[in-house]
């Protein structure tokens, strides 16, 4: 039973060897491709980075410990609402002893411009009324003495004594004078205006550092990147955080040295982003460059592209891939990249004829990621060899295999 077993395995063997051997001594099997017709698609595929075409970097004006945070990450915020708030207690302060300088001065102007404070104002004017009855008196009687006098029905001594007293009234009332002219010294009134003007002034500076403890947004926008932290110092000229608008973006695309004859303005893009796999945005170019730039080991042109954005699902600040539609073609001839060969300085592909392999230059137009355009050379139909891992050849004997 064993028996024909072992005989049938023994021809089963001897056949593969025979088959093997066979093959090996016949011609070797080549991958084709057909040359066909459809519409090819030029792309350029590279990297870029995201920020928004408007945006601003809100720093703060003044210094302080932040209070308040008013906003997050994300969040859509009006020009004017307020960011942070910085503490300013200080400055309150200040403004409180300020307003009550200015108080107090004014009270004080408003006293002298009204003449003096009227209980010394009062004072002074009964002062100055009896003062001028008593001297108008007083110069009667000198008068009425002086004619005495002349009768020597007084004596002279009598004479001088009401003299005295009438010269006394009426330096009595010259004093008086003067008192009321002081409570409207113009010195006094300039002093109290400057008192005014100091406070003010002080008042004016503690109101601005109020308001620049209160950092706001200077636009429309997203607060797409929030540097500040609650309980953090904040010095001026320190970064709170970036508003931009982010329905649209500006996409700053690496094209390579070599390729950037192929961009101009208006071709289209796509960007996708491998954090959000399936989604894509598209726009167009908006700036190609003006110089070369070295980005690590590339030396690449930093093409501008304008995009769409209106979900708001991409932020700014990421690292994207980017797809440049440089051509399209409608019904184009077409072969895979890898039948593309280089021959003694000549592009071109083995065809198949009949049963072997014919060099066949070609001349070629535009390139999508897998196939290029054959402008002359080939007809639809035609079979161009793939790549072998043995060297081909003009003449080769093959037998072809369609994958």
């Amino acid at each position: 039973m064993k028996r024909p077993l072992v005989v049938l395995a023994a021809l089963a063997l001897a056949f593969a060897l025979v088959w093997l051997a066979a093959r090996r001594s016949g011609p070797p099997e080549v991958s084709f491709a057909r040359v066909t017709r459809g519409r090819i698609e030029s792309t350029l595929i590279t990297n870029g980075r995201v920020e928004p075409v408007e945006w601003t970097g809100v720093r703060a004006e003044g210094s302080g410990a932040i209070e308040t945070l008013h906003v997050q990450e994300g969040q859509f915020v009006r020009k004017g609402d307020p960011l942070v708030t910085l503490e300013s207690s200080a400055a309150r302060a200040e403004l409180a002893s300020a307003q009550s300088r200015i108080a107090k001065a004014q009270a004080e102007l408003s006293v002298i411009e009204r003449g003096g404070r009227a209980a010394e104002q009062t004072e002074i004017l009964r002062a100055l009324d009896a003062a001028r009855l008593e001297e108008a008196a007083e110069q009667k009687e000198l008068e009425s003495l002086e004619r005495l006098l002349q009768k020597q029905a007084v004596t002279a001594y009598e004479v001088t004594i009401a003299r005295q007293k009438l010269e006394q009234t009426r330096a009595e009332i010259r004093g008086l004078e003067q008192k009321k002219a002081a409570l409207t010294d113009p010195a006094d009134r300039a002093a109290a205006q400057a008192a005014i003007k100091d406070a003010e002034a002080a008042a004016s500076l503690a109101r601005r550092q109020i308001e620049q403890s209160i950092v706001r947004s200077p636009m429309d926008g997203v607060v797409y990147h929030l540097e500040a932290r609650r309980g953090a110092y904040l010095r001026p000229g320190d970064l709170v955080a970036n508003v931009g608008r982010l329905d649209e973006l500006r996409v700053t695309v690496l094209v390579d040295e070599p390729e950037l004859g192929r961009v101009q303005p208006g071709m289209p893009v796509t960007i996708t982003w491998d954090a959000l796999p399936g989604r894509k945005w598209t726009g167009r170019i908006d700036r190609v460059p003006t110089q070369v730039v070295a980005v690590g080991t590339r030396q690449v042109g930093e093409v501008i592209a304008i995009i769409a954005n209106s979900e708001k699902a991409l932020i700014p600040g990421t690292n994207v891939n980017a797809e440049i539609q440089s051509r399209v073609v409608d019904n184009a001839l077409s072969i895979p990249k890898e039948a593309i060969r280089r021959r003694d300085g000549e592009v071109g592909v083995y065809m198949l004829k009949a049963d072997a392999l014919e060099w066949r230059p070609v001349a070629l137009g535009v390139s999508s990621i897998t196939r290029s355009q054959v402008v002359r050379g080939l007809s639809e139909g035609d079979a161009v060899a793939l790549p072998k891992d043995r060297e081909l050849h003009h003449g080769m004997k093959v037998r072809p295999v369609f994958p």
